[in-house]
């Protein structure tokens, strides 16, 4: 059984999509691209699918993962194109790579986040960044299914900062954005409960939703602050296996007795 990682993206409009939504589409393009797919046991087989760490519903994303088993062998890149012409646009598989190692949910720890706050100065976005870093607690209130719950959202903020607006905005209405990482953690931290502890500790309150999109997802370097590649390991893997046998068809062999 051959394993693919994909990694996809949710563009434009097709960011209000549910992940179930999404699920229902892929496995439209699966049978569309004609994917021998391995399917689960029981009365309702499935595609063997493996969702990881989707984006809430109405973010973009241009890092989401999944990963799919095959009964027969395909090349990763002429799935992916298969793939991505089966789906919608704005649902578009970027990359594709053979699964070679184990544990790509747990590569998962963090997430790089863009949020653009349309009718924000930049400069009120600053302060409003600084005494969030700057606090030791920010609590956030989120409704769930069994009530409001109230935690702590800045241990789990590892870098927070504005940034400059892009050179084509119109100059005309101020705009604000935000680079943010976050950990993965449990009681997850939502780019919307950011949004909150700003809200609650500098009174930032955009006048329009925020724009938000995930740029990145992957392993947490704790000493650079920065979020890797979760399919690196598995490129690294097959680039170790393709340069093996031309290593050793390239050895020198050794001479027999005279």
């Amino acid at each position: 059984m051959q394993r693919i990682r994909l990694r996809y993206t949710k563009r434009g409009r097709l960011r209000f999509t549910s992940h179930r939504d999404f699920q229902r589409a892929f496995e439209r393009a699966l049978r569309r691209a004609e994917v021998p797919m391995a399917y689960s046991a029981g009365f309702t087989p499935h595609p063997k699918v493996s969702y990881a760490n989707a984006a809430p519903t109405g973010t973009g994303s241009e890092a989401e993962y999944l990963e799919i088993a095959l009964t027969a062998s395909r090349d990763p890149e002429t799935l992916r194109v298969l793939l991505d012409e089966s789906l919608p646009p704005g649902l578009d598989v970027v990359d594709a790579v053979e699964a070679r190692t184990s544990g790509l949910a747990d590569r998962l720890t963090a997430s790089v986040w863009e949020l653009r706050l349309d009718g924000v100065d930049p400069a009120d976005a600053e302060r409003a960044v600084a005494a969030f870093t700057e606090a030791g607690t920010v609590e956030v209130q989120r409704m769930t299914k069994n009530g409001v719950r109230t935690f702590d959202a800045r241990p789990a903020v590892v870098s927070l900062e504005t940034q400059s607006a892009p050179a084509d905005r119109p100059t005309d209405r101020p705009c604000a954005i935000l680079r943010l990482v976050v950990r993965h953690v449990t009681p997850a931290v939502r780019p919307d409960d950011v949004l909150s502890g700003l809200r609650a500790v500098a009174d930032l309150a955009p006048p329009v939703p925020a724009a938000v999109t995930r740029l990145a997802q992957g392993l947490l370097d704790e000493e650079t602050g920065t979020v890797t590649d979760p399919l690196a390991p598995d490129r690294e893997a097959a680039e170790a296996l393709t340069a093996a046998p031309a290593a050793a068809a390239t050895a020198p062999t050794p001479e027999g007795p005279a």
